[in-house]
């Protein structure tokens, strides 16, 4: 797997995200693609976890991949209600990351920026809520 310490992606609204910016907090990055029915079940899940812990504890990334053109992206996450940042993704992108076997695909890192957990299929807020409450002190 590849090593996130320093990772670097931009979003749509063209600002960089690193994994060191966000020591001290939980990093959710989330693989997904506009045609993927698991992905739109989970993105109002992880735009209400983004909503409850943005700025305290936890940053959400969404990184689509496998789309046409940045618009469709872009109205797709409108359409979804996304409030979390989404990086136009590819198989460069995910290399600095990891594997991508299948979508969604969710890497949690911990408050140091170890990864935490990697996930394939969809999560819930409550999934990942319970997850972060069990490894807190560890």
């Amino acid at each position: 797997m590849a090593s996130a310490a320093g990772f670097s992606v931009r979003d749509m609204a063209g600002r960089v995200h690193r994994l060191s910016d966000y020591k001290g907090q939980w990093v959710l990055v989330n693989f997904w693609a506009t045609w993927c029915p698991p992905c739109r079940e989970e993105i109002p899940e992880l735009s209400a976890l983004y909503n409850r812990h943005r700025n305290k504890d936890l940053e959400v990334i969404g990184i689509a991949m496998d789309y046409r053109n940045p618009q469709q992206v872009r109205r797709f996450a409108n359409s979804m209600g996304v409030s979390y940042p989404v990086v136009l993704g590819d198989r460069e992108i995910a290399a600095q990351i990891g594997p991508v076997s299948g979508l969604p695909t969710t890497y949690l890192y911990n408050p140091q920026g170890k990864l935490s957990a990697y996930h394939v299929g969809p999560l819930t807020e409550a999934e990942v809520e319970r997850y972060i409450s069990t490894n807190k002190k560890k």
